[in-house]
């Protein structure tokens, strides 16, 4: 999981570097959490964009959620429409979801889930990066997305700063394991909330060979299906990351940190 701040306010002085907006989004069965720096940008023109990202989230959740039965990805999947009756996102997604299986070597794979065909580990990904351009688009100075431990970052926190991403520990919420510069993309899956959810595509049976699995580099799409993989893969799911051009942060089965590639973090591995 993802360490990062909540809550609705707008905080700091005057100067615009100063200039903070906060903002918590339950939608996609999370909170999306928005800190978001105008720089010169009006509030007013701020709130109007944040609107704008919150309007693309609701769409991203009305046309994938498989706990909606009647969205289009959920008749997709029961057969009842085909790809080209469903909206254009589908297939997009769809196209993205195939990119990340063969840089995955198949341990991606929503294709090989139960039930039936499942993005949901690349979607959270793929709409808060949604939401992330809606932000910038509008000229605010930089912002970060936190959806649920999948971060997408862009611009500045501060003029000459890097935006800076804590990791929690899976067995301590209050001990972390890292913190990272974020190069756009910050994605972990793992044990965190929900357990071994995470499913092994040449099986279909629930499998985590590591506890966590954080994975960072420029798309948070591909960093979010990777990091599923990994979790999945374990030790060898090292060789599709580097391949893909991303880094990573494990823990695991041993409680051991690890990193894969040459990734700069603030806390050493324990």
């Amino acid at each position: 999981m993802i360490a990062a701040g909540t809550a609705d306010r707008t905080a700091g002085s005057s100067p615009d570097e100063d200039r903070v907006l906060r903002h918590d989004e339950h939608v996609m069965g999370t909170v999306v959490s928005f800190d978001v720096r105008p720089g010169a940008m009006p509030l007013k023109e701020v709130r109007v964009a944040l609107r704008r990202a919150c309007v693309l989230l609701a769409r991203a959740d009305a046309v994938f959620s498989l706990w909606k039965p009647e969205s289009p990805m959920s008749r997709l999947r029961r057969g009842e429409i085909t790809g080209a009756d469903a909206p254009r996102e589908v297939a997009e997604v769809l196209d993205r979801c195939l990119e990340a299986k063969t840089a995955t070597t198949g341990w991606f794979d929503p294709w090989a889930m139960p039930g039936g065909l499942d993005p949901t580990g690349l979607v959270k990904g793929w709409a808060a990066s949604r939401a992330l351009g809606a932000l910038i688009d509008a000229g605010v100075a930089g912002a970060m997305v936190n959806a649920g431990g999948d971060v997408a970052t862009a611009g500045e926190p501060r003029p000459g700063e890097r935006w800076w991403i804590g990791i929690t520990d899976p067995d301590d919420r209050a001990r972390l394991v890292g913190v990272v510069p974020s190069p756009g993309a910050v994605a972990t899956s793992g044990t965190y909330e929900r357990g071994p959810h995470i499913i092994n595509p040449f099986t279909g049976l629930p499998r985590v060979r590591w506890r966590s699995a954080t994975v960072v580099g420029t798309d948070l799409s591909m960093a979010d299906a990777l990091a599923t993989a990994l979790a999945a893969a374990g030790g060898q799911g090292s060789a599709f990351v580097r391949a893909a051009g991303y880094r990573a942060i494990v823990v695991d089965d041993g409680g051991s940190v690890r990193a894969i590639g040459d990734i700069e973090s603030l806390v050493g591995t324990r």
